[in-house]
């Protein structure tokens, strides 16, 4: 597809350790302020339980270091003496920061070593399992590629489509008779993709663009204040690429949908539609019925594939039997209709 093979992903190398106060663990500052523009350089986290025994030699002294009821009821058992040893010996690694999770206490002598150290120390009333899971999330989108694609993206019947074609093919326009219909725009013009968990791909609008558009020979719209809230989404998970292109009779389109070959974007497979343009074609339709279509196929049932099988039988039906009708109607006999 050459509307979407120059995609170039961006990657994040690091991040500040400020961030992770807008992780969804709502976490708590409590030690090393002055670290707190560090950098975080792995998206893993760990658990430093030999680390804190005193065995260093496999520690991952990189990744954000959680501190569970494990790890603080170790130090607990240990002499106040005996607990300072043990977190001067993990402060000789440059770690980015330190999650205490349950709302555990930390002795104040061991809070001012890493406030020494400059190691950011936070505190979240989540267990540990959990707030391993939300933070584990948060950092992996932080880090996740991502990629600007030209386009328009709408959430038909649940379904994230993203419409790709040449500039003034018409992707707006059908962007926003969707959004007449009922449907919810994402993004136009610019959308941002990124990869998560490695098998989902995710899409946003921009933060200058927002949930504006450009209709050609009228502007400039915004569609949350012409439509309301309910016409728009903040983010889709991707699932339709839709490749708009002029009619050109000497290409060859599918007619059955049994030779559909998905598209690879940053590494992941998605459905492609090549849908041609020609004047008296409803695109907005069309754009609807792929949208169920997928769902269909989603839940088990393949048109294509129904139909292939009823014509395979047909073709098998008719080789046996000389006499067999190639066409039949539906229904055996037509019932009266007066009206």
């Amino acid at each position: 597809m050459a509307v979407l093979s120059n995609i170039k992903p961006m990657t994040t190398e690091k991040i500040p350790v400020s961030v992770i106060k807008q992780s969804p663990i709502k976490p708590e500052l409590i030690a090393g302020h002055s670290g707190i523009e560090s950098d975080i350089i792995d998206k893993n986290i760990h658990r430093p339980q030999l680390a804190l025994a005193g065995f260093v030699g496999l520690f991952s002294w990189q990744r954000v270091q959680i501190f569970g009821n494990t790890e603080v009821n170790y130090l607990k058992s240990l002499s106040l003496d005996d607990r300072i040893k043990a977190i001067n010996k993990l402060c000789q690694f440059r770690l980015p920061c330190i999650i205490v999770t349950n709302n555990n206490e930390l002795d104040p002598e061991l809070l001012d070593i890493f406030s020494s150290t400059e190691i950011p120390v936070f505190r979240t009333h989540y267990d540990t399992t959990k707030a391993t899971y939300l933070l584990s999330e948060f950092l992996d989108d932080q880090f996740s590629p991502q990629a600007p694609v030209h386009g328009a993206f709408v959430d038909v019947y649940g379904v994230g489509m993203l419409f790709v074609g040449k500039s003034g093919i018409g992707k707006s326009e059908i962007a926003l008779d969707l959004i007449e219909r009922g449907h919810r725009l994402v993004a136009d013009d610019v959308v941002m993709l990124t990869k998560k968990r490695e098998t989902i791909l995710m899409g946003t609008s921009t933060s200058l663009v927002q949930h504006f558009m450009e209709i050609r020979g009228l502007g400039i719209i915004d569609i949350r204040q012409m439509f309301g809230i309910r016409s728009i989404r903040f983010q889709k998970r991707l699932e339709i690429v839709v490749e708009l292109e002029d009619w050109n009779e000497n290409e060859t389109y599918t007619r059955t949908g049994l030779d559909e070959l998905p598209i690879n974007i940053l590494g992941i497979e998605i459905s492609k539609v090549k849908l041609p343009i020609n004047p008296g074609k409803n695109i907005t339709v069309i754009a609807e019925v792929i949208a169920l279509n997928y769902l269909l196929r989603t839940y088990g049932f393949d048109a294509s594939q129904v139909f292939s099988e009823k014509l395979n039988e047909r073709i098998q039906q008719k080789s046996t039997n000389k006499k067999y009708f190639e066409e039949k109607r539906i229904i055996s006999y037509f019932q009266g209709d007066d009206e």
